[in-house]
């Protein structure tokens, strides 16, 4: 086992072990402008000088400590100093010999500047030339640039002092203090864990206010690179963040736990953000370079949110090991869009459509994967972490505590959390802490939900089973459950699961689909009778699951979806619509609706759905439907029809609204005839025009992308638009064009600078990828599907994990939908040995194959 790849057992023995007091942590990063000094391999390094006082539990125990480093210079223990060759192996430091009581370590390392996103990341603006610098540590990863006792329940205090270049500002947890000499020395943090500490460095732009409250003051910070700047809109993102700090603060009924807010927006970031405590990194397309839609500011507003719930949730209380991350995540997501649809004032009181339209689906799609877990997942080391920040741990586990507070009422479920944050602050904690606390303040015995949810994997099928007599009157209603078998190579067995849900009646009323009725009940077992509903007058429509409370797949009954595939886009409200849009995505993917059909009911609906959120989902899912799942031999046929819809519905819209730019991005996904491309050249030169379309930056490289991908825009063409955005996010953008053209000389670049390569940083790489992959380009790939099985074992072994994983899923030959793709995958991993992570990547890859040939078959049955 490499020493990188914490067990949960060593992690309970040194917990046991050791009480971690306080870190003192002296980093010279006074080299960054130019790149660091010695040898980290092709990175950079820099000083780090580490002191760590802790207890042990025993005299003359053995623990380690954790380093990844290129190398460590001094190791003293308790004055005594160590062979540094010795003790420093396999990126941990041996400790023997631990005095009972206090102990104290120092070590002075060479620690390496980044590329990945992970550890220390180094970055050079190509607009100003400078360097900047963000630390990313979640899961194991402070590391890489301290020596640390890498687990989430040993929490200690941080002091951070920091040498930087002239001119830069530093930011870490602790209010930012006044530099001497340009050395900047940070107060003590609270007790935290490792992966929460930070530290921002560089000449960054910076934006600054307070949030008042009751007597006290927080500062509050917003940091992007000043090449940025011009499009920061601050305001806004204080407006969102005040917000937040009024509802979870009476929500929580504690006070916000930390000395200062700052959220940094910094480049090449991996994940959406992450929840350093006081101190949140977040990726810096929120930063919106040119127009975008109402969604996007939606999804960057949650973020947002998502972060300053961790605040508490993660932060304040942390859990005991990497098994609860669900809950921690799933806490943050439910809150966060609990906030945006309850708060006064919030600009987004639809968000739980945007959560069953967006978050929902992901969940599902995860479920029905070979990898599937339950949310409480066994966690048995830090490559099970790994890959396990998945559609399960974030949106069914938030869906999950919807129904939860479903179960147990919202004012119950959060004085609960209240007494939960109460007894456990800056402490580290297990479910069963949260559920003791529900319990108490709920009156449910929440052992055998938590059994039922928590701890089996797989979906619910509901389905009414309704009576009627001669005159339209309901003799019986009831609710089918039923719980289909686990994926192939899933563990665990299907179970039914207690739901508590909705039923709403509709009924058509000029045209438009009303809600006239609704009962929420408690659904168990096989069969639940619902007796309130007979004698009734069977209405128009039934929706089960109303108002979205449980985790369910849903079908409607034979009337039912006769009117809904009729007036789907004619329900007065949008949840109702988005769940019969998801429930519609649902059925395409398991092969009961071909994907003609799919394509038919969206183009006779799309036209009447407002939420621009939902507009753009369905864009992407029949995309998506018509390059997988369609019978190869339709499938120019619906792309076709398809992209003269967008370019109908573009010329349609509103001049100037969110639906005119999402159309025209739809229309440049897949634009193909030459009259199209056409348009998308003259769009792109100004000889055409569209009006109230504002052909901006980021629309232009959408346009020069889907123009190099059908062979109309050459490498003269891409450099010039690159001339024109002279920007990181331009020479990404031009990274993806090039790798779109279709030229096998293109793709033997692109996959080269990838694969036979580890020079690009993440964020290129990403890039790479994305222009790699196109759907028209099916031939052009095909040599790749042996070259990726002949180079992805090697490529995981040697890689940081963030950079082998954007390989190992990016360039799976997901497009190949064939037997032979099949077979390829299982001769690989019957003969590769691969490590139980990849094999869980390659699995689920080939799982979209699977799914793909079976919704083709149907779609030519069709």
């Amino acid at each position: 086992m490499p020493g990188t790849n914490l067990t949960r057992d060593e992690a309970q023995q040194r917990a046991r072990l050791l009480t971690v007091d306080a870190y003192e942590i002296d980093l010279d990063l006074s080299g960054a402008q130019e790149g660091g000094d010695g040898d980290g391999g092709d990175h950079g390094t820099f000083r780090s000088v580490t002191t760590v006082r802790f207890d042990s539990a025993e005299a003359g125990a053995d623990s380690f400590i954790d380093l990844v480093a290129p190398a460590v210079h001094e190791v003293q223990l308790n004055g005594e100093a160590l062979d540094a060759g010795e003790v420093f192996k396999d990126s941990r430091i041996a400790l023997t010999g631990l005095r009972a009581g206090r102990n104290e370590l120092r070590v002075v390392a060479d620690c390496a500047y980044t590329n990945t996103g992970e550890g220390l990341h180094r970055f050079v603006d190509p607009v100003d030339q400078q360097a900047y610098l963000y630390t990313q540590f979640e899961v194991p990863d402070a590391r890489r640039v301290y020596a640390s006792f890498e687990q989430p329940d040993l929490k200690a205090t941080f002091q951070f002092t920091v040498k930087a270049p002239e001119g830069w500002t530093v930011i870490s947890n602790s209010p930012t203090p006044e530099p001497s000499d340009n050395v900047w020395r940070f107060a003590p943090t609270p007790r935290i864990s490792t992966y929460i500490t930070a530290l921002i460095a560089g000449p960054y732009h910076s934006v600054h206010s307070t949030y008042e409250k009751d007597g006290r003051s927080v500062p509050l910070g917003i940091y992007c690179r000043p090449s940025l700047a011009e499009h920061l809109d601050a305001e806004a993102i204080f407006e969102v963040t005040r917000q937040g700090f009024d509802w979870f603060q009476e929500k929580f009924d504690y006070a916000y736990p930390f000395a200062k807010y700052d959220q940094l927006f910094v480049p090449e970031f991996n994940a959406g953000a992450m929840e350093n405590a006081g101190a949140v990194t977040i990726r810096d397309q929120y930063v919106f370079r040119s127009k975008v839609t109402d969604a996007a500011y939606e999804v960057r507003a949650e973020t947002i949110l998502h972060e300053l719930a961790h605040m508490w949730f993660g932060d304040l209380v942390t859990m005991e090991w990497w098994n609860d991350l669900w809950l921690n995540e799933s806490f943050a997501t439910y809150t966060s869009i609990a906030c945006q649809a309850y708060a006064p004032g919030s600009k987004w009181p639809h968000s739980w459509t945007t959560f069953a339209n967006s978050m929902k689906t992901w969940a599902y799609r995860q479920d029905q994967l070979p990898s599937t877990h339950p949310i409480m997942a066994e966690i048995n080391d830090l490559d099970d972490v790994l890959v396990n920040f998945d559609g399960i741990t974030y949106a069914k586990g938030a869906s999950v505590l919807k129904q939860l507070v479903a179960y147990v009422g919202m004012d119950e479920f959060f004085q609960g959390v209240q007494a939960y944050f109460k007894a456990h602050a800056f402490k580290n904690t297990r479910l069963s802490d949260l559920l003791g606390a529900l319990e108490e303040t709920s009156g449910r015995d929440l052992k055998t939900w938590s059994k039922k949810w928590l701890e089996t994997a797989g979906i619910n099928i509901l389905r009414p089973e309704i009576e009627v007599d001669a005159q339209g009157m309901i003799t019986s209603f009831a609710v089918k459950q039923e719980a289909p078998a686990l994926p192939p190579g899933a563990k665990g067995e299907p179970v039914l699961r207690p739901h508590r849900i909705a039923i709403g009646s509709y009924e058509l009323e000029g045209g438009k689909l009303v809600r006239t009725g609704r009962i929420e009940l408690d659904v168990d077992g096989a069969l639940t009778p619902v007796p309130q509903l007979a004698g009734t007058k069977r209405p128009a429509v039934f929706l089960l699951n109303d108002d979205d409370l449980s985790y369910a797949k849903v079908r409607l009954d034979e009337e039912s979806l006769k009117v809904v595939t009729e007036h789907l886009g004619d329900f007065t409200e949008s949840l109702p619509r988005a769940l019969s849009w998801a429930s519609a995505w649902d059925m395409t993917r398991d092969a009961e609706l071909p994907a003609r059909d799919y394509l038919a009911l969206v183009r006779s609906g799309i036209g009447k759905e407002s939420d621009i959120g939902v507009v753009q989902s369905l864009h992407r899912q029949v995309k998506l439907a018509l390059d997988l799942y369609a019978a190869p031999e339709w499938r120019e046929t619906g792309l076709a029809a398809w992209t003269a819809e967008t370019l109908e519905q573009l010329r349609a819209a509103e001049a100037g609204s969110d639906h005119q730019l999402a159309w025209a991005r739809a229309f440049a996904a897949s634009a193909r005839t030459e009259e199209q491309l056409d348009l998308l050249q003259g769009l792109l030169d100004g000889t055409e025009e569209i009006s109230g379309l504002a052909v901006d930056t980021e629309l232009r490289w959408s346009l020069v992308q889907r123009l190099a991908a059908t062979g109309r825009a050459d490498e003269k063409a891409i450099a010039a638009e690159l001339e024109r955005d002279k920007t990181s996010a331009g020479e990404r953008h031009a990274a993806t064009a090039r790798a779109a053209r279709p030229t096998a000389e293109a793709k033997a670049e692109a996959w080269a600078s990838v694969v036979e390569s580890d020079r690009l940083p993440n964020a290129v790489q990403e890039a790479v990828i994305g222009g790699f992959v196109q759907s028209d380009q099916r031939e052009l790939l095909a040599p790749y599907t042996a070259k990726y099985f002949d180079a992805v074992k090697d490529v995981w072994n040697s890689r940081s994990h963030e950079m082998a994983q954007q390989i190992a899923v990016g360039l799976y030959p997901a497009l190949q939908v064939s037997q032979e793709t099949l077979d390829a995958t299982d001769a690989w991993l019957a003969a590769a040995e691969p490590s139980a992570a990849l094999r869980r990547l390659i699995t689920e890859s080939r799982a979209g194959i699977e799914r793909a040939l079976k919704a083709q078959a149907a779609d030519a049955a069709a």
